[in-house]
């Protein structure tokens, strides 16, 4: 039996999802403390690593790896990229994955695009490889302080173009594949079946992606703004 959007599997992994956000919001300050920071750092690297390591395994022991197979997906492209940071402490990289990561992961936890349910070994890799992204998205967040600016949501913006240029030119070249789904919508129910068909509703995905960063960055100026009028 295949996956089913929103059955006992699908919402197990969505409360798993709540329960983890959880616990980073509420042992925010612990993790400030430094060994307890670095241990936790080190520890999502660790598991975002083995999650896409074991994901290229399970392609090659099953004799299934092709071009198909490469992280060009954002997803995959913002775990590696979570791995760097959390790693390195690279400031830098805040931004690209507190947008990119949230928008993407989110999205794939809310629609999955998964043809395997409980207890296969690709439904426990997708949830947990997608609850650490935005793990690392809120830990920055919340433990680190990051807050997001203007200018941050146009580096993002920027960023998000810059990384889909490998999946744009795989695709083009092979035309077998669908990088970031620049080629066509999944075949899995998403929110992309709202939006007009290919091409269109990459044009229309351009003013979503700014509409949803926006909306992050408002919801952090909000959240700090209650924060203070509550401490106040």
């Amino acid at each position: 039996m295949g996956f089913v959007m929103y059955s006992a599997a699908h919402i197990a992994g969505l409360l798993a999802a709540l329960a983890v956000f959880t616990l980073i919001i509420v042992f925010r300050r612990p993790l400030r403390q430094p060994k307890l920071n670095r241990a936790f750092r080190y520890g999502l690297a660790i598991i975002l690593f083995c999650c896409e390591a074991s994901l290229q395994l399970s392609y090659v022991l099953e004799h299934n790896w092709d071009i198909g197979s490469m992280p060009f997906q954002l997803c995959s492209l913002m775990l590696l990229l979570s791995v760097v940071m959390l790693i390195s402490n690279h400031k830098g990289l805040y931004s690209i994955l507190f947008f990119l990561g949230s928008m993407g992961a989110l999205q794939a936890l809310l629609t999955p695009n998964l043809d395997e349910t409980f207890p296969q070994f690709r439904y426990f890799n997708f949830f947990i490889a997608h609850i650490c992204i935005i793990g690392a998205a809120l830990f920055i967040t919340v433990v680190e302080r990051f807050r997001p600016t203007f200018r941050s949501v146009l580096v993002a913006w920027i960023w998000l173009h810059l990384l889909a240029i490998p999946a744009a030119v795989t695709n083009l070249v092979t035309g077998t594949t669908n990088f970031m789904f620049l080629a066509g919508k999944p075949e899995t129910a998403s929110l992309l079946d709202l939006l007009a068909p290919w091409p269109w509703y990459l044009l229309q995905l351009e003013f979503i992606v700014i509409f949803i960063c926006m909306l992050l960055f408002g919801f952090t100026k909000l959240v700090d703004r209650l924060y203070r009028s509550k401490r106040t």
